[in-house]
């Protein structure tokens, strides 16, 4: 089973998410985080179910749709999947994945 690798962008994505929507309600921040994490255990067995990030253009950066959120990961082996962040559909993307 692949094993996925949480980065220190994604985990500090989570929390800015967190932080921003808990302003509203830390009930619905707490569902949303908890949606997004669960969103990525389909890749223990699915590890290119995500399209590839358009503007990368690269096979091994792929992405998944949670609500309005792209969780971007890349595909490292066959053992290992890292989560490189998430991003709000909203705003502007810029790609620095290698």
């Amino acid at each position: 089973m692949v094993q996925i690798n949480w980065t220190v962008q994604a985990m500090g994505d989570l929390k800015s998410i967190a932080d921003y929507i808990s302003r509203d309600s830390i009930a619905y921040a707490k569902h949303q985080i908890t949606t997004i994490k669960t969103r990525t255990q389909i890749l223990k067995k699915h590890t290119e179910i995500g399209r590839v990030v358009p503007e990368t253009n690269k096979n091994k950066i792929r992405e998944l749709i949670e609500g309005k959120y792209r969780i971007i990961y890349k595909v490292v082996s066959t053992k290992q999947i890292d989560i490189l962040t998430i991003h709000h559909s909203s705003k502007d993307f810029i790609t620095n994945f290698s």
